[in-house]
């Protein structure tokens, strides 16, 4: 049976930017890690009937540090030094179970680092930083290919189902400073962006597909959604002090547990061990989940990126790097801003801030 050399670009998704990635929307948005990001697999026909295991590390980073209302840059934050920066790095690490040409089961563990930068968590009077790091929210995720890869020869689908356990410290703290009497310090949790979860139990959906023209060049699609069912987890978003009569008014004195998403899609043109790649990607944070309530902190949003990328492959492991460029950034009105328009009359939406890129650099190895 002839094997189709160009492989199939497996997107398990966070993802974002996560995502949780954080689509953190590459930034404040805070889309965790979704694992697995770039996992590359070969043409389910070349998938021997004994099965096999992959193993993956991929490592994301991006720094945020330009603050959109809408998709209005605020420009003067930059300028005036008060904008908020944040660095952050996650290393999934994904051993995926492949039973068969049909079937295969992942287990995604993600390990986060961030830091934070700002003026105006630490008494407005000086930059300082809060950080975070240890293990994020693990993914559970089961996968299937629809059609015969025997006679689907030249394209086929994958559906995923999974559940993402609330295993990230979602109370993560640290010290702010300048914020007590006397120019004391305050222990209080970290912002929503670089907690290490979010403290729900999740239900993650997966589509991916790929079609090959030719033996060099096809196409990849793929789609990522995570419903949260929980409204809020019960953290304090301020920052160890006592959250403001407005905070309290409009719901957002606590912190919400938001729905994720991400798509993606290109083209691949493979030469000798090289394929190339060229895509469009969007990461959102919705303002409403699917299920259950949508109030709380959170910073909504989408992204979307021009997403090149390069795979190097020889016999069972494969290097690839991965770079969205953002091309338009939205800092959506979330619900908490809709309270407050409709209680005051006047209308009001938070900023968020967003990276100018991000940088996935993996390796995959097959271990038959």
């Amino acid at each position: 049976m002839k094997k189709l050399v160009l492989k199939f670009i497996g997107v398990t998704t966070v993802i974002l930017f996560t995502t949780f990635a954080k689509v953190n929307a590459q930034g404040c948005v805070a889309i965790r890690s979704t694992g697995g990001l770039c996992t590359m697999d070969e043409h389910p026909d070349s998938v021997s009937n004994n099965g096999s295991w992959l193993l993956n590390s991929n490592n994301r980073y991006f720094r945020s540090y330009k603050h959109f209302v809408g998709t209005k840059e605020q420009k003067q934050r930059i300028q005036q030094g008060t904008n908020v920066i944040n660095h952050s790095y996650t290393q999934d690490l994904t051993l995926t179970r492949i039973f068969n040409n049909r079937w295969s089961f992942a287990v995604d563990l993600p390990i986060v680092d961030n830091s934070r930068s700002s003026l105006y968590e630490h008494g407005g009077k000086e930059r300082l930083e809060t950080h975070s790091f240890g293990l994020g929210d693990v993914r559970l995720t089961a996968y299937a290919w629809l059609l015969n890869p025997v006679k689907a020869r030249r394209g086929n689908i994958q559906v995923g189902l999974g559940i993402k356990l609330p295993t990230g410290n979602y109370n993560y703290q640290d010290y702010f400073y300048h914020t007590a009497a006397n120019d004391g310090k305050t222990l209080g949790p970290v912002d929503q962006s670089i907690q290490l979860g979010d403290g729900g139990t999740g239900i993650t959906t997966e589509i991916n597909t790929y079609y090959n023209f030719t033996h060099r060049f096809g196409l990849y699609g793929g789609f990522y959604y995570l419903i949260s069912p929980r409204e809020q987890n019960g953290v304090s978003s301020a920052r160890g002090g006592a959250p403001s009569a407005k905070a309290v008014a409009n719901g957002s004195d606590v912190m919400s547990v938001p729905d994720q998403v991400m798509i993606r899609g290109g083209a691949s043109y493979g030469v000798s061990k090289f394929d190339f790649s060229a895509g469009v990607r969007y990461e959102c944070l919705p303002v409403h989940d699917l299920v259950g309530g949508s109030n709380g902190f959170r910073r909504p949003g989408y992204i979307i990126s021009a997403e090149p990328g390069v795979t190097y492959r020889v016999k069972s492991f494969s290097i690839y790097a991965f770079v969205p460029v953002a091309l338009k950034r939205d800092r959506t009105q979330s619900v908490p801003d809709k309270i407050t328009t409709n209680l005051t009359g006047t209308y009001t939406q938070g900023d968020a801030a967003f990276a100018d890129y991000a940088i996935n650099v993996g390796i995959t190895f097959r271990i038959k």
